[in-house]
């Protein structure tokens, strides 16, 4: 399949781990004989929204959003997010007992997010439950318009500074449970550019990380631009927490927590598991 120069988009997230890892594939550092990529920033949410209606060739969406394309979309074997022993928080402004969380109501990040879905795994489907930006949800808890907030991406890092209480880690509780990592996002390509051209964009991304992982310092200044206030050292730490081994390659150990994760949200009635198509 031939594409026009310009033709094709790759979606990712305006946050540092992102950016960080598509740093040198949007900036021409790397580049993909034939094609040329155009960027579309948007929270992931969105992103898993125009995965559904396949509008994005290329693009990071939530692990728990790919049941619901994959018959479009496949996924890359390079620049997925797991975390290990960490992951989305339940936050509130002060100490809640677990016996009570499920009366709450808490402001998720999305419908189709992996936090979202961890949620509803470990506390029921029938909570009650508001979506916001992700980047809304400290707002939202503080000014009492929710209970609890689900926080992603640097929210389990900076929430304390907010003023915010921890009341449940589900990355800890995942890790404790499987001893797996946790795959909370994951890369997929349309299946229509063909399997020439989605190999050669599932080796661009593993390329794009590694020239962000020789070029640190170039690539962490773009990053922070992303940052939402984050300072250097915790921006740093941000992508140190996902730019890791597992965004290199999936690997044995990352194909085995993805299909745990869908046959778990399956056996409870969350999303139908899909069969593992990567590339």
């Amino acid at each position: 399949m031939s594409l026009r120069l310009g033709a094709l988009r790759i979606g990712h997230c305006p946050d540092p781990d992102d950016a960080f890892i598509f740093y040198a594939l949007t900036h021409g550092k790397v580049r993909v004989e034939g094609v040329e990529l155009t960027p579309v920033l948007e929270e992931i949410e969105l992103l898993n929204r125009r995965a559904l209606a396949g509008e994005v060739e290329l693009s990071a969406i939530s692990a728990a959003a790919y049941p619901q394309v994959a018959e479009r979309y496949r996924i890359l074997e390079s620049g997925a997010a797991l975390a290990l022993g960490s992951g989305p928080i339940l936050v509130g402004k002060d100490t809640i007992p677990p016996e009570e969380i499920p009366e709450r109501v808490v402001a998720v990040p999305g419908q189709y997010t992996t936090a979202t879905l961890l949620l509803k795994l470990y506390l029921g489907d029938d909570l009650p439950i508001i979506v916001v930006p992700f980047d809304k949800i400290p707002k939202v808890v503080l000014e009492g318009q929710a209970d609890l907030g689900l926080l992603i991406h640097e929210g389990p890092i900076t929430y304390e500074a907010l003023g915010l209480t921890k009341v449940m880690d589900l990355g800890e509780r995942w890790f404790q449970e499987t001893r797996l990592p946790l795959p909370l996002g994951v890369n997929v390509v349309r299946r229509d550019l063909g399997e020439d051209l989605g190999r050669k964009l599932s080796e661009a991304v593993r390329a794009s990380i590694r020239y962000a992982q020789r070029h640190r310092d170039e690539a962490t200044d773009y990053a922070l631009r992303y940052g939402r206030g984050m300072d250097a050292e915790t921006c740093r730490r941000f992508i140190e927490m996902y730019v890791n081994d597992y965004a290199m390659s999936l690997g044995d150990e990352g194909r085995q927590a993805l299909r745990y994760l869908y046959r778990r949200a399956d056996g409870a009635g969350l999303l139908r598991a899909p069969d593992l198509d990567i590339i």
